[in-house]
């Protein structure tokens, strides 16, 4: 039997903070002063609901403080990566949240990218980086994020790769019109567009994404098998899901028959496709 770690492979759909190792969270909360409570599943992850989870990302945030927190988790998101045959990752990050958080606008950033660009030369990976935006945040924010979207943009001279594309994630019920204007700048600036879209709302959230918000890919976009009409669009598109069926069963948006469901409605667009070129090793 093949070695499935051994295979190369591309991640598309992975956010920077859900990543950290448990050990890792308790080293950096224990040198900022945090106490943190026992992890769920005794460190598996085990997650009960999407609560559970959010909260657990709020936990992770809280404890990140310092420039070589940011590094450290950035770089032992390589080694992680890489250990399961990842050749290419896209990460997404919250940058402009966190530096407001620490009135440092652009330290968080440069700090991962720094950790990333360390990480790639250690352990063989190529990774790039996606900024997103919560939907329920302002619009000043999401200016923020594309400020530091177009200067540390990959082939910009940034480190780690640098950032490739632009995107809403947060509670879908809040719309994307009022960023449409950060969309279209994001886009101008040769910026992608990959929007989280169709995995708590339903088929509305999916059509908004690709039409007034521009996406190139979709995050999630489970949703779309709720309407055979935008299926049949989705799949003539080409436009690529990035589905993640074990996130989807744990914090119950999905049931587990949910990935034959998408292989038999859209077998031409999955997988999808990466925002840069295809990854050394022939994964895509």
């Amino acid at each position: 039997m093949r070695d499935l770690a051994r295979l190369p492979k591309a991640h598309l759909h992975v956010h920077l903070e859900s990543t950290v190792r448990w050990t890792t969270l308790r080293e950096i909360a224990a040198g900022n002063g945090i106490k943190i409570p026992d992890p769920p599943g005794h460190g598996r992850r085990a997650f009960n609901g999407f609560r559970q989870f959010a909260d657990h990302n709020a936990l992770v945030r809280s404890c990140l403080l310092r420039r070589e927190d940011f590094a450290r988790i950035a770089r032992e998101f390589c080694a992680d990566e890489a250990a399961q045959g990842t050749r290419y990752a896209e990460v997404t990050f919250t940058a402009a949240a966190h530096g407001e958080r620490l009135s440092e606008p652009e330290m968080p950033l440069e700090a991962v990218l720094h950790g990333l660009a360390e990480g790639q030369a250690a352990h063989d990976i190529e990774c790039r980086v996606i900024l997103d935006h919560s939907r329920r945040r302002s619009v000043q924010r999401a200016r923020r994020t594309l400020d530091l979207a177009t200067r540390y943009a990959a082939g910009s001279g940034s480190g780690g790769g640098g950032v490739v594309g632009l995107g809403m994630a947060g509670e879908e019920r809040f719309p994307l019109a009022p960023f449409a204007e950060v969309v279209s700048a994001a886009r101008d600036a040769g910026l992608h567009i990959v929007h989280h879209a169709g995995e708590a709302c339903g088929p509305a959230s999916i059509r908004e994404a690709i039409g007034l918000g521009r996406a190139e890919r979709l995050g999630h976009g489970i949703r779309v098998l709720d309407d055979g009409d935008l299926v049949a669009e989705i799949r003539d598109r080409r436009l690529p899901l990035e589905v993640c069926p074990s996130s989807n069963v744990a914090l119950g948006f999905a049931e587990r028959k949910l990935s034959n469901q998408l292989r038999r409605s859209m077998p031409r667009v999955l997988p999808g496709r990466s925002c840069c070129p295809r990854p050394r090793g022939g994964a895509g």
